[in-house]
């Protein structure tokens, strides 16, 4: 499976509360570093504000603002 985010890249929750009481599903974060798939096969992602990874799926891209 491949990275479906860059490190930098601004994402924010799929869910409330997936990564600590402080985040909520408006909040902005920010992928610091890939990491390898798991045994199931799924990329997670090391992000600014949590204090571990979080798996692909439970992430969304955030829309740009112009």
């Amino acid at each position: 499976m491949s990275y479906k985010f860059k490190v930098r890249q601004p994402i924010r929750p799929k869910q409330p509360g997936f990564s600590g009481a402080q985040n909520n599903s408006a909040s902005v974060n920010e992928v610091v570093r890939l990491v390898p798939a798991d045994q199931i096969g799924e990329v997670s992602y090391r992000i600014k504000s949590a204090a571990f990874g979080v798996r692909g799926s439970e992430i969304a891209a955030q829309a740009s603002r112009i």
